[in-house]
């Protein structure tokens, strides 16, 4: 079913959408009036709703019911990942989306080959985000993850370092896998037990990997690093595979808390 989100919240039996939205059900979906969509609000309400009017910029919809959006994880996980180079990005946004990331920090690092100025970032903000909410679309999220701005290390280290569980994988460390990390972490932060509002952060370095003072500099502001085996993971990939891993670990966990 065609999954849309509102910039306001919903009251009423009818909600009308304008805009792009309007846009993409009548002249990219080419929908009719009596099929059904979803529409997601700011609260993480989902309504189920069914086409009664299209004209000209506007669709109007039945709400035909309503229920908190539950597509959501119990956690949230921002994702620093060092800037790669060429369109890699744009995957690694899309997949972090849909596997439940809660936001995006690009980041600037010491291998980072990519250099942006202020216009090219500005542009690519723009890009990066729509490419946020296409995926939350497609993936039927209860959020549009927001794709930060670019930072410096510096800036992004400090600014994970308020989260409760902050992870760096890194080709050289031999002490945590992430499985093991990830189950200490869990108990620790009590996710099975329906804890709320748990932050975990997952640092990803770019082509190059991370140096060895970059590490240092997250441990020193209270987070770990963690070996992903003995492979060396393009970026991409290992963005991929450590939040998959963390999303199942969450999800199994809470499961298990619930059940």
């Amino acid at each position: 079913m065609a999954w849309f989100f509102t910039e306001e919240n919903i009251s009423g039996n009818n909600y009308t959408l304008v805009g792009e939205n309007a846009k993409h059900i009548s002249k990219v979906l080419r929908m009719r009036t009596g099929e059904d969509i979803t529409l997601v609000s700011p609260d993480k309400t989902q309504y189920e709703c069914k086409i009664s009017l299209i004209s000209q910029g506007e669709v109007t919809v039945d709400i035909i019911s309503q229920k908190p959006c539950e597509n959501e994880p119990d956690v949230f996980v921002t994702l620093y990942q060092a800037l790669p180079k060429g369109d890699k990005l744009e995957l690694v946004i899309q997949k972090a989306v849909e596997l439940g990331v809660f936001e995006i920090v690009p980041v600037r690092t010491k291998r980072c080959v990519v250099k942006l100025d202020d216009a090219k970032v500005s542009k690519k903000q723009i890009r990066w985000q729509k490419i946020s909410e296409e995926a939350a679309k497609q993936s039927g999220r209860g959020i549009v993850p927001e794709v930060l701005p670019v930072m410096d290390f510096d800036e992004a280290v400090k600014r994970a370092s308020f989260d409760d569980h902050v992870l760096i994988p890194y080709e050289l460390c031999e002490d945590y896998s992430l499985t093991d990390r990830l189950r200490e972490s869990i108990m620790e932060a009590g996710i099975d037990t329906g804890t709320e509002d748990i932050k975990i952060a997952v640092f990803i370095g770019s082509e190059g990997g991370f140096e060895r003072s970059e590490v240092d500099l997250v441990v020193k502001n209270g987070g770990e690093e963690i070996s992903l085996g003995h492979r060396i993971l393009r970026t991409e990939t290992a963005a991929i595979a450590v939040l998959s891993h963390l999303m199942l670990t969450i999800e199994a966990a809470s499961a298990a808390g619930k059940g």
